[in-house]
């Protein structure tokens, strides 16, 4: 099976296992509110019920694949929903994602919100976004896009960076697979500031 076919593939049974839960999670709750007798008691709220109709949530849903240059691709939530006013969107709380690249490198990212676009296969951090490296990276920005083909991944605003030999302030990071498809670089951009200190010192 042809790499473009293999993650294609990966790409639309992970949407499946988000989108399909969804849409049968409105019908079985829908179900659910005539199922019962009149007289019968529960303990779950009617308007709980509802709200999980109206939301179509699923609880802990995760997407994985593989990215054009060979990156696994995990991402996992405490809760996803459909956005109404974008079909080909999800709405995520509590979102994570873990990439692990193809010369054992690992990058995790996390954010209260997020959203994962199916058409343009795109994920984005909402909000605060914390992420790091398992080279010993740790950063904080006002947000994270990843792309979902190429395993780029590129922040949205200032940056503040915890390094091995000291930190960093930087406008912009780019993380991306080097042409040879053996290595990830980080690129740091729009006004670097370095603070070195050195360990032992």
């Amino acid at each position: 099976m042809p790499p473009e076919t293999h993650n294609f593939h990966s790409q639309l049974v992970g949407w499946a296992k988000i989108i399909l839960p969804l849409c049968a999670l409105g019908l079985l709750s829908t179900l659910f509110l005539f199922a019962r007798s009149p007289n019968e008691p529960t303990n779950i709220a009617l308007e709980e019920i509802e709200a999980i109709a109206r939301e179509q949530r699923v609880s802990a849903p995760e997407f994985s694949g593989v990215t054009d240059q060979g990156a696994t691709v995990v991402i996992s939530a405490k809760s996803a929903r459909p956005d109404t006013a974008q079909p080909d969107t999800v709405s995520i709380d509590e979102m994570r994602m873990q990439m692990n690249n193809p010369d054992g490198s690992r990058i995790d990212v996390m954010a209260t919100l997020g959203e994962l676009d199916g058409r343009n296969r795109i994920a984005r951090f909402l909000g605060l976004a914390r992420l790091e490296t398992s080279t010993g990276y740790q950063m904080e920005t006002n947000g994270l896009i990843a792309e979902l083909d190429t395993g780029v991944v590129t922040s949205d605003g200032l940056l503040e960076i915890r390094a091995p030999f000291g930190q960093l302030t930087a406008g912009k990071v780019t993380f991306r697979i080097t042409s040879e498809n053996t290595a990830q670089q980080m690129l740091f951009t729009d006004g670097v500031r370095l603070l070195y200190n050195p360990q032992g010192r």
